[in-house]
C-alpha cells in the first residue's frame, strides 16, 4: 500500500543496505554513539493522509467488482495512511450464544463474519463499534463481531466488555504516525450501554454512551394546547412555564425549538479518554454514532457541536459524525475539521438475510413470511428507498503536513438510488452533475459555521483559514 513517506524508507530497506549503513555508522560515529540510531525516526514527520466515510451496512462482497468508479474509489482509500469507517453491521452466523434484543436499531443487524475481510480488501484500518445496531443480538451479537473484526486486522473502538473497555481508546500504527480513535454513540437502545466495573460486580458489556437532555421549547398557545391535553388525561393541568408529558420537558419560548444538552458526565469520562490518547499518539479522531438533528435532519442537534468543540479543545484533530443516513456540514474549528455526518458508505440493509419474530409484527407478517417480505413491507411505507439524499456522500480526504491540518478534500460517491435492491447500497465515485449536486448540498449544510467549499475538478475542497 504506497504511504507518502513509506516509499522512500522501504526503498533502503534490504540486507546490504542495511550492512553496509551499520558499517559506516560504526567507521564514521564516536564510540559513544554506536548502537544508537544516527538517523530521526521516520514516523509522525511529513503528510499524514486520512480516509474518513460514514456508516457501513455491508452484508455482500466487495471483491468482485471493477467499475473504474470503483476501483478509483478502492484506489483513493487505499492510498491514504490510514483509513476509518463506521460498522454499522453484526458479524455472526447465529450461534448458540446470539439472542435479539427486545429492542432493536431498526433492521435487526447480520452478516457472515468473513465480510470484514470485504472492509480490509477496500482499504480500511480502523472501525467504530458504538451504533444503535451494536445491541440488536445481545451480548453474544457484539462478542462474535468484535471477535471477527480483531480477526481481520481491523483496529477498532466504542465497544467492550465494561464501559472502561468501551471508553477506552485504540491505536493503530502507521508509517506516518499513530493514530488513536475513541468512539461513542448518542443513538442506541438503552440496553445496548455499556456499564462500570465494580470491585464487586462485574460490568455491563456494550457501547460507550454520549447521553443528552432535551427539553422542547414552545409558544404560549402551544402550551395551552398540552395543558388541555393533559387534563383531557384526567392528569393536573400543570402551571407556570414549564411542564412535562410522555417523559419529555417542554418551556414556553417565542417559538418552536428543541434544545439538546450534552450529559455532563458522558462527557467528562470522553474528554478523559481524548486526552488520554493525545498522550499517547500522534493523532486522535473522534467518532459519534448521532441521528439526532436540529432545524432539519440535514443539520446536528445543539449537543453534538457542543461534543464536537469539546472534544477538540481536549485535543483531538479530528470529530466526524455518522448515523442520520444523510450528509450535514463541515466546520473547521481551531484549525481541525468537523464532519457533523458523512452519510452512508455501504447501506446493504435490505440484503440482511434474517429478521426476528418482532420485525415481522410489526408489519401484521406472519410465520411464513421470510425476510424479503419484510423488507418489501417496509418499503411500502417509503422510508430510506425513496430519498435520493440517502444514497449519496463523500469520502474526506484529511491532511496533515507535520501535525497542522494542510487540507480537505471531500470526494462525492453515489450508493445507486433507483437501482433494484441487489444493486443499491455499493459506492461508487459519482462524476458530473450528481458530483457537483452533492458539493453544492453540503457547502448550504455547512454556511452556519462559515465553511467555504469550492468545486474544483469533481471534488469539493475546503478552504482552511
Amino acid at each position: 500500500m504506497p504511504r507518502s513517506r513509506a516509499e522512500g524508507i522501504l526503498s533502503r530497506r534490504g540486507p546490504g543496505r542495511f550492512l553496509t549503513l551499520g558499517f559506516l555508522v560504526g567507521m564514521l560515529l564516536p564510540t559513544a554513539v554506536v548502537g544508537q540510531s544516527s538517523l530521526p525516526h521516520a514516523d509522525a514527520g511529513g503528510e499524514m493522509v486520512l480516509a474518513l466515510t460514514g456508516d457501513a451496512i455491508i452484508t455482500r462482497k466487495l471483491s468482485v467488482f471493477d467499475e473504474p468508479e470503483f476501483l478509483a474509489l478502492r484506489d483513493l482509500i487505499q492510498g491514504a495512511s490510514a483509513a476509518f469507517v463506521n460498522l454499522e453491521i453484526l458479524l455472526h452466523n447465529f450461534e448458540e450464544d446470539v439472542i435479539p434484543a427486545s429492542a432493536s436499531g431498526g433492521t435487526y443487524m447480520q452478516a457472515d463474519p468473513a465480510i470484514a475481510k470485504e472492509l480490509v480488501w477496500m482499504g480500511f484500518d480502523m472501525v467504530s463499534t458504538a451504533n444503535n445496531h451494536t445491541g440488536d443480538y445481545g451480548v453474544g451479537g457484539l462478542r462474535h463481531t468484535l471477535r471477527a473484526v480483531e480477526a481481520a486486522g481491523l483496529m477498532h473502538a466504542g465497544a467492550g466488555e465494561n464501559l472502561a473497555e468501551a471508553r477506552a481508546p485504540g491505536y493503530l500504527e502507521t508509517p506516518d504516525g499513530r493514530v488513536a480513535l475513541i468512539s461513542a454513540a448518542s443513538t442506541f437502545p438503552d440496553g445496548s450501554r455499556a456499564g462500570h466495573q465494580r470491585k464487586d460486580v462485574r460490568g455491563r458489556p456494550g457501547l460507550s454512551p454520549l447521553r443528552y437532555d432535551r427539553t422542547y421549547e414552545i409558544t404560549e398557545a402551544q402550551m395551552e394546547a398540552l395543558r388541555d391535553f393533559r387534563e383531557g388525561m384526567g392528569r393536573p393541568r400543570g402551571a407556570g412555564d414549564r411542564v412535562s408529558m410522555f417523559g419529555e420537558v417542554f418551556t414556553v419560548g417565542n417559538e418552536y425549538r428543541s434544545l439538546t444538552t450534552v450529559n455532563e458526565g458522558d462527557l467528562a469520562e470522553i474528554v478523559q479518554a481524548v486526552e488520554e490518547a493525545k498522550r499517547q499518539a500522534n493523532f486522535v479522531i473522534f467518532s459519534s454514532h448521532s441521528h439526532e438533528s436540529g432545524r432539519t435532519n440535514n443539520y446536528p442537534a445543539d449537543f453534538i457541536v457542543e461534543v464536537a468543540h469539546a472534544v477538540i479543545d481536549a485535543g483531538a484533530d479530528i470529530f466526524l459524525a455518522h448515523g442520520p443516513h444523510v450528509l450535514r456540514g463541515v466546520e473547521i474549528y481551531k484549525g481541525k475539521p468537523i464532519f457533523y455526518s458523512l452519510g452512508d458508505f455501504l447501506f446493504q440493509n435490505e440484503t440482511v438475510p434474517r429478521q426476528p419474530a418482532d420485525n415481522y409484527e410489526r408489519y401484521a407478517l406472519g410465520p411464513e413470511a421470510v425476510a424479503p417480505d419484510f423488507f418489501d413491507a417496509r418499503q411500502r411505507t417509503g422510508g430510506f428507498p425513496s430519498r435520493p439524499q440517502v444514497w449519496e456522500a463523500f469520502v474526506a480526504m484529511v491532511r496533515f503536513q507535520d501535525g497542522e491540518l494542510s487540507g480537505v478534500e471531500l470526494h462525492p460517491i453515489t450508493l445507486g438510488h433507483g437501482l433494484d435492491r441487489p444493486q443499491r447500497g455499493r459506492p461508487l465515485l459519482a462524476t458530473g452533475d450528481l458530483a457537483k449536486k452533492i458539493i453544492d448540498e453540503t457547502r448550504e449544510y455547512s454556511q452556519p459555521w462559515g465553511t467555504e467549499i469550492a468545486f474544483e475538478n469533481g471534488i469539493g475542497v475546503v478552504r482552511i483559514r
